[in-house]
């Protein structure tokens, strides 16, 4: 009988420490993280960051697809905890300066972003400039993305700027692509609107044309940015969001590469923090 007390105590005490551990876990609150469905770089980011959250930290994640400019207000309202998709100092530079008060920069997740023109490294152009004496190579035209895009708008200003006799077709992200693999196929000259990071450069050999005049800016920086809330929410995740950062741009390309070749995002995130356990430890010590 004393025994069987005994049997029955332990059996209790055991299912109050997993029921405490379970409400533990479940106390840990759910954090909402922000980005843009047509960026690939942002896809690639956050479905890696939502995977160590919820892997190493315990913390469930609900990821929301949103435009860039309400991505910003969500942050700054605190509908959404964190984002690291701000392209800053000049993309994302007016988003920044009217909610800078209102939200936090965690730090640069990707140094050396940029935007501008792209062409195959097989191509001899090397500069915006070279295009002028090579018009038929190149049909007389740039291939762009949607149009009103901010790469696009800086290309509008490049061809007159540099006095270019160019066509810029506007298209759509899947569509310049499109014209790149057959470029790339037939060893063809093609100029095209992108930036860094993009799966692309993971893909092929490419190179972005000089810019002497400054059209496209100097390089940029995505950085982690999120609601003030969030230190005292979440400091586990806070930390994470603050060491969290690529070393180039394949290492990040190996995420967007996969999601591009059919991979879902969260498969993707999956297999890459899986595959990089060190590197997770960085983010995470």
């Amino acid at each position: 009988m004393r025994m069987m007390r005994r049997l029955l105590g332990l059996g209790a005490g055991l299912a109050l420490t997993a029921a405490a551990t379970l409400v533990s876990a479940a106390a840990k609150p759910e954090i909402t993280i922000g980005y843009v469905d047509g960026w690939s770089d942002s896809v690639a980011t956050t479905h890696v960051a939502a995977e160590v959250i919820r892997k190493e930290l315990g913390y469930p994640v609900k990821l929301m697809p949103v435009a860039a400019g309400i991505m910003w207000q969500g942050v700054a309202r605190g509908k959404l905890d964190a984002m690291l998709s701000a392209w800053l100092p000049v993309t994302h530079g007016a988003y920044f300066e009217k909610m800078k008060d209102k939200v936090v920069d965690l730090g640069v997740n990707y140094p050396g972003a940029k935007i501008g023109l792209i062409v195959p490294e097989y191509v001899k152009a090397n500069s915006i400039e070279d295009l002028k004496a090579q018009k038929a190579d190149f049909n007389g035209q740039i291939i762009g993305i949607d149009a009103g895009a901010g790469v696009m708008l800086k290309t509008d200003q490049a061809i007159k700027d540099y006095g270019l006799d160019y066509k810029l077709v506007a298209s759509s992200g899947s569509g310049m692509i499109a014209e790149l693999t057959r470029a790339e196929n037939d060893k063809k000259a093609v100029a095209v609107t992108g930036w860094i990071p993009h799966w692309m450069f993971a893909k092929w050999k490419l190179k972005f044309l000089e810019d002497p005049k400054k059209v496209y800016g100097d390089e940029e920086h995505v950085d982690s940015v999120a609601n003030p809330a969030l230190e005292k929410k979440a400091p586990e995740v806070w930390a994470l969001l603050k060491k969290l950062k690529w070393k180039d741009g394949q290492e990040i390309g190996e995420v967007m590469l996969a999601i591009q070749d059919g991979a879902k995002p969260e498969e993707a995130a999956k297999k890459w923090v899986d595959s990089h356990p060190d590197r997770v430890k960085e983010w995470t010590q």
